[in-house]
């Protein structure tokens, strides 16, 4: 996994602007493999790079919280892009998308998994306080684990992802070569192959059925 520091005039490679999200979300979906993933809180910051991810693309998208129209719940998929969407999964999980697209035209991307960087064992004490080992890979393997890891709640929902304690960055990661496949963890819209990861990572969380 190669990187770099700065660009090419030794500007330093922060922040993702604006800019990035308000685009067609599948393109988004490939360009944030290989960003990385911040949260910074008061126990420490965590970070990953994202390895997984996948797009949910507006009211005519089963799948896609949208489908039934504005709600109290999804709001934040037709406010600005650039913020978090984070909701809790059937009870359980916290799971964190990026919304993307131009305000109005709900859309966002869910980060499946990530590869951790900064902060393994402040992630290790939030996965498993009893103490398990939980190897490199598997320790944000998950779109639930990964969340749980970076300490993501539902008191990150709606979080501006270019100015607050979560954010992601440009860190010049080369993620390598792409795979698209169908989305996983989901019951309506599975024949989309809306799911993108650096093919070969082991931290990538779902089958790995290529579609070309």
């Amino acid at each position: 996994m190669r990187t770099r520091r700065a660009d090419r005039r030794g500007k330093p490679l922060r922040v993702l602007p604006r800019a990035f999200y308000d685009r067609p979300t599948l393109t988004v979906v490939e360009e944030l493999l290989g960003k990385v993933l911040v949260h910074r809180t008061p126990a420490g910051t965590t970070a990953g790079m994202i390895v997984e991810a996948e797009a949910y693309i507006g009211e005519d998208d089963p799948a896609c919280h949208a489908a039934p129209g504005p709600t109290a719940r999804n709001a934040p998929l037709y406010g600005p892009p650039g913020h978090a969407y984070v909701y809790l999964n059937y009870g359980v999980h916290y799971l964190m998308n990026a919304v993307t697209e131009a305000e109005g035209s709900p859309a966002a991307v869910l980060i499946r998994a990530l590869h951790p960087l900064d902060g393994l064992p402040l992630m290790r004490k939030r996965r498993a306080p009893g103490g398990a080992h939980l190897d490199d890979a598997g320790l944000c393997r998950g779109p639930g684990n990964l969340t749980r890891a970076l300490g993501i709640t539902l008191a990150e929902n709606e979080l501006d992802l270019v100015s607050s304690r979560l954010t992601i960055e440009d860190r010049g990661y080369d993620a390598g070569p792409v795979a698209w496949g169908p989305r996983i963890g989901i019951r309506v819209g599975v024949e989309k192959p809306w799911r993108a990861w650096i093919a070969g990572h082991p931290s990538v969380s779902g089958r790995r059925r290529v579609v070309r």
